[in-house]
């Protein structure tokens, strides 16, 4: 049993500890920060990233103070109107277009892309093995995605667009952290007694029904099998 709360307490300071969307950013990257201004001169085709929410998110400049990103938003599924939709996306507009799966690639302005955060330039070139392609055929690929465009957090989310515009593949470094995590809690065996006390717990709770037994027997099987 002691193994066991061990096991939680480590798993939760992880989970704590670690914004799986957001890439860490090392003392020598932090040395390209600069904050949202008029007056920065960034150049058209840089790849930027600002911090939000639990996620870095990702964009291409396209110059005049303009960012092309791909960013999810609940708007469009709820109204029509283009001025509305066209207003800084809200953290809270953000998290609900990613459980709806609704995204555009859209241009906005510095300021409303940075949301009062610090943006980071062309860091990922130190991270990618491959080079970059030249700034403006960068900014030309973000052009020519921008509208709606199917959306998967794991999968296709702002920093494969932007990883695909800058270096002509879509790789997503958040994915990779993500799924590596997730690894390491699958193959540790204690996640299978973390499973069967949550399956019998909600047979407790919700009685011997096919959706709390199947579960309760499939899931710790499966961890077993992965493990």
């Amino acid at each position: 049993m002691l193994n066991l709360f061990t096991f939680l307490v480590v798993k939760l300071t992880i989970l704590s500890n670690l914004n799986f969307f957001e890439s860490k950013w090392s003392d020598i990257e932090q040395q390209g920060r600069a904050k949202p201004s008029h007056s920065q001169r960034f150049k058209r085709g840089d790849l930027l990233e600002v911090p939000r929410t639990l996620f870095t998110h990702f964009g291409i400049y396209l110059g005049d103070d303009r960012v092309a990103h791909l960013i999810p938003d609940i708007l469009p599924v709820l109204t029509d109107d283009a001025r509305l939709i066209d207003t800084v996306i809200t953290n809270q507009r953000l998290i609900m277009g990613c459980m709806f799966r609704c995204a555009t690639v859209r241009v906005d302005s510095l300021q409303d892309f940075a949301y009062g955060s610090e943006i980071l330039v062309n860091a990922m070139d130190s991270r990618m093995s491959a080079r970059a392609l030249l700034n403006e055929e960068v900014a030309k690929r973000a052009e020519q995605l921008i509208g709606a465009i199917p959306y998967s957090l794991l999968w296709n989310n702002c920093e494969h667009v932007a990883t695909y515009c800058r270096y002509g593949s879509a790789v997503s470094l958040q994915t990779d952290k993500f799924c590596e995590w997730l690894k390491s809690v699958i193959r540790d065996r204690r996640s299978i007694i973390v499973a069967v006390l949550i399956g019998i717990t909600s047979i407790v709770c919700y009685g011997l029904l096919p959706s709390t037994t199947l579960p309760t027997v499939i899931i710790p099987f499966t961890l077993w099998m992965a493990s």
